[in-house]
């Protein structure tokens, strides 16, 4: 703690001593000024303006100072001063003094309060920073919760101090009206809980009620506003309930949900079904994967007692085998099973037009419009090709179009080292290409820790993978006929020359070309459309979910946000729904396999949150070395001293399997001694979730009471 922090608490540690030592606290009860009310009066009576500037000085201070006595000393003002100046000295001094207690606490604790639980208080900051008048303003017309917490609370709160003056005075005036009020009849008052009668209880629960009234009224005028150039167009009745633009996994769910809640809902696709999850994404991907690692597995065969074993393949019927997969997966998201759930599926291009009217055009050029109640923005995402002088010229792949080849490239270069570069990298090099993946940080898979990157650079490299992190792509060409990829690395230019380039640099949201711009619905920073918690654009009936919205692009959590999204849609005039992100798995299906959910240890102390490390090492695992897979760990991130868990990371054979179990935990609130006591079957995988946790219970292991175990066994045997 600084020295002037030092100085400020003394000096309010001095000041709330000095109010007891002086009797302070007897002075401020109820009893005292009944008895004290007549001489109290008198003295008013003889210095008026003494006896106010008094009054308010006192008053601030004992606010200021979060005493005892403010209710009391309301009453005392009401007494004295009479309803209006009464009102008008309380009114002003409870304010100035919440304000001055507001102050003290944020420069006494604020600071530490987020540097310590930053990371916890987040959601409520984005909160408080939004609409953190309203919160107040809630708080302050509701007796039941003391003012001085109240004070105390916000003060480590992100609210202007501006604001919460403001807000305080304007949200304490009812109940000051009604103390000060009281006061007045202070002689036919017997105690403070006589001013609280069962009929005023209730109207401040009215009071309490009027902010969320309030919100809707604010809420009715901002929908208002932002409809009002298109109320000539709204139609009178509406032919759907709900209309889902883009079939991939997020419209799909949206679209499986309202008709299984009997709206009717009109899902419109101008591809394919399924999305890039089906077609070019998940799935392909997969299978790729998949292949390859039996290639690898054969020629590792002699690990496994074989002595001699050779695959021979050709790459097109590799290609033709990934297509297979896609064909035999489709039925799950085709049209045919849509409408079979009572969804009308249109294949055209869609237009919203107005916030109730979509615009579909057929291949044909037939253009149908639609009308609405809701609307629910479900484009997707698409390669971002960065603007590298001479790529376009280069025939530049991209996660979209890498699945037409049929000939293997004999040089590859893939740019990126994120999740999609790295399990493509590999991929191509175990079928045979000579790979070199560029990326311009210092480890690939940068969103995970420094050791699980390592895990995986150390196994890409032992397999030819070249990975060159920390080299910047600058520029394509063609030196000698020969494609050349010109890099900058510590200061030097590095050539890399190649046959195919894939770009695998990340995803763009689909933002254009469908009417947000006619509509003026905005997107954020990160170029996605920009939603409220409840995926509501500034049109209260148009939602979006999944990649077109963010924050995460990821299928799973495309379908989870389409839930909330349909629901609110469909019933948000009842009851809307805070989209929930607090525990999102992800998986990158390289070998090692990588997952994770929650914080890892690098975001853990980016965002100051304390936390304890278990790690388990996958090479002691009994099923793991059974199968040549015992490489690879659990790490796990808990509270500490508790077995309350905060995040794991797991790398190895199956993870994105294996992180199905702490993910359950983190959703549901059990921790490590749960997983610990329930069976896992032997011998399995699964087992190094449970040997995880034995690690963290070793670690917790209650010293004192084994010893004194140890002396009453040793008792026992004589």
């Amino acid at each position: 703690m600084t020295r002037s922090r030092l100085l400020v608490l003394a000096a309010l540690a001095v000041l709330v001593a000095a109010f007891f030592a002086l009797g302070g606290h007897r002075y401020l009860t109820f009893q005292n000024v009944k008895a004290q009310q007549d001489a109290i009066l008198a003295f008013y009576q003889s210095h008026p303006w003494q006896t106010a500037l008094g009054y308010f000085l006192v008053y601030v201070a004992v606010t200021g100072l979060s005493l005892p006595g403010a209710a009391v000393m309301t009453l005392v003002g009401g007494a004295v001063f009479g309803l209006a100046w009464g009102t008008v000295l309380v009114s002003f001094a409870s304010s100035i003094g919440a304000t001055l207690a507001f102050l003290a606490s944020r420069f006494l604790l604020r600071d530490w309060v987020q540097g310590r639980f930053g990371g916890q208080l987040s959601a409520l900051n984005a909160g408080v920073a939004k609409e953190g008048g309203l919160y107040l303003f809630t708080l302050r017309l509701i007796p039941a919760v003391p003012f001085f917490v109240i004070n105390l609370a916000m003060g480590l709160t992100p609210i202007r101090a501006w604001t919460f003056y403001w807000v305080s005075q304007l949200g304490m005036l009812a109940g000051t009206v009604v103390y000060v009020n009281a006061g007045t009849q202070l002689a036919a008052i017997q105690s403070p809980a006589g001013i609280l009668s069962p009929g005023l209880i209730g109207a401040f629960v009215l009071l309490g009620l009027f902010p969320l009234i309030a919100k809707r009224i604010v809420d009715a005028v901002k929908a208002r506003r932002v409809y009002a150039p298109w109320a000539a167009r709204r139609p009178a009745r509406f032919d759907r309930n709900l209309v889902v633009i883009g079939a991939g996994s997020a419209g799909l769910v949206s679209a499986y949900i309202a008709a299984a809640v009997k709206a009717k809902v009109t899902l419109v696709e101008k591809h394919r079904m399924g999305g890039d999850c089906l077609n070019t994404g998940c799935v392909p991907s997969k299978a790729l994967i998949k292949t390859a690692k039996v290639l690898a597995q054969i020629r590792d065969a002699e690990k496994y007692g074989i002595r001699c074993a050779r695959a021979e393949f050709d790459f097109a019927e590799v290609m033709e085998r990934v297509q297979r997969v896609i064909r035999t997966i489709e039925p799950h998201d085709s049209v045919e099973r849509y409408a079979g759930l009572g969804v009308e599926c249109i294949e055209g291009e869609a237009r919203i037009v107005t916030p109730w009217e979509v615009e579909v055009k057929a291949a044909s050029g037939a253009t149908q419009r639609l009308t609405t109640r809701s609307i629910v923005i479900a484009a997707g995402a698409r390669p971002f090709v960065p603007p590298i002088p001479g790529l376009a010229d280069m025939g530049c792949l991209t996660s979209d179009t890498v699945w037409n080849l049929r000939k293997l490239p004999p040089r590859l270069v893939i740019l990126g080292g994120g999740p999609i570069g790295s399990e493509l990298a590999q991929a191509f090099s175990r079928l045979g290409s000579k790979v070199t993946q560029v990326e311009m940080l210092p480890r690939l898979l940068a969103r995970e820790d420094p050791e699980i990157s390592d895990l995986v650079l150390k196994k890409f490299a032992a397999e030819g993978v070249d990975v060159r992190v920390g080299h910047k792509a600058k520029q394509f060409l063609v030196e000698g006929g020969e494609k050349v990829l010109v890099c900058e690395h510590a200061g030097v230019d590095v050539r890399i020359p190649f046959d195919e380039v894939l770009c695998a640099v990340g995803r763009v949201a689909n933002t254009a070309g469908y009417g947000l711009e006619e509509l003026g619905i905005p997107t954020t920073k990160a170029r996605t459309v920009e939603t409220d918690e409840f995926l509501q654009t500034i049109y209260p009936n148009i939602f979006a979910c999944g990649d077109v919205a963010g924050p995460f692009q990821f299928t799973h959590t495309a379908a989870h946000q389409a839930w909330y999204a349909a629901v609110n849609a469909l019933f948000g005039s009842a009851k809307k729904f805070r989209v929930d992100y607090s525990v999102i798995p992800w998986a990158t299906f390289t070998d090692p396999e990588v997952a994770r959910v929650g914080l890892n240890e690098t975001e853990a102390k980016k965002k100051g949150v304390p936390y304890e490390v278990t790690v388990y090492g996958i090479d002691d695992l009994d099923r793991a070395i059974a199968d040549e897979s015992a490489h690879g760990l659990v790490k796990v991130l808990t509270v500490p001293g508790k077995d309350r868990i905060l995040g794991v990371t797991i790398a190895g054979e199956h993870a994105g399997d294996l992180i199905a179990e702490f993910v359950a935990a983190m959703r549901h609130g059990f921790g490590l001694n749960k997983i610990l006591g329930t069976i896992h079957i032997y011998p399995t995988l699964a087992e190094a979730n449970k040997y995880a946790a034995g690690v963290w219970k070793k670690a917790h292991a209650p010293q004192g009471l084994l010893r004194q175990v140890e002396k009453f066994h040793a008792w026992r045997r004589g």
